[in-house]
């Protein structure tokens, strides 16, 4: 079996995985490198960092031609979550002198979702660092809760609707591009808000 045989037997999802692996890697490394649970002050600069990339993606939340395609994604946004913690630590949002970071086509905002849903898997780790800092669900972590049905079958559902899409080969190359300036999205908020 060659190789590219391997890759036509990938899901969509793995296909994507694998597009955006070295980009994850990178932005993953320099996110821990700023220890953004060394201190509360470090965890505040983090929360800036995660409330302007829900920003971003919250307009993607209500979008109809993307709920159509991801069941019951008007209720999975974390912005709010995001606004809370802020609040809980006695902070109020950023103030932003530009309007969101939006992708252009439902294939890109399915790669910047792609992006923001499979941070709340990894979420789970950051959570019991953030509990450290006495920190919870309840009370300054709530934008990092798991899913109702748990965070394994969330990202199941979500990647099953994600690899049911039906996408051109342009629009499955919009999708890596979307996922792609997403990551770059949340290391160019990394670089303003943690370095």
């Amino acid at each position: 079996m060659t190789l590219q045989d391997t890759q036509t037997l990938l899901t969509r999802a793995e296909r994507l995985r694998a597009a955006t692996h070295s980009t994850h890697e990178r932005l993953d490394a320099a996110i821990m490198a700023a220890q953004p649970f060394a201190s509360v002050d470090n965890y505040l600069r983090f929360l800036r960092l995660q409330h302007g990339f829900h920003r971003d993606v919250a307009p993607l939340y209500g979008d109809p031609v993307l709920n159509a395609l991801i069941p019951s994604l008007d209720r999975l946004g974390r912005l709010g979550a995001v606004t809370r913690d802020l609040a809980d630590l006695g902070r109020a949002p950023p103030v932003y002198s530009s309007p969101p970071a939006a992708p252009r086509t439902a294939s890109a905002a399915l790669g910047w979702l792609y992006v923001v849903e499979g941070s709340n898997l990894g979420a789970a780790f950051l959570l019991k660092a953030a509990r450290k800092m006495g920190l919870s669900e309840g009370r300054g972590a709530s934008h990092m809760a798991e899913a109702p049905e748990g965070r394994a079958a969330h990202w199941r559902s979500f990647k099953e609707a994600l690899n049911g899409a039906a996408l051109t080969a342009a629009e499955e190359e919009q999708l890596v591009v979307g996922a792609n300036a997403a990551f770059a999205r949340v290391r160019a908020l990394a670089a303003q808000h943690l370095e």
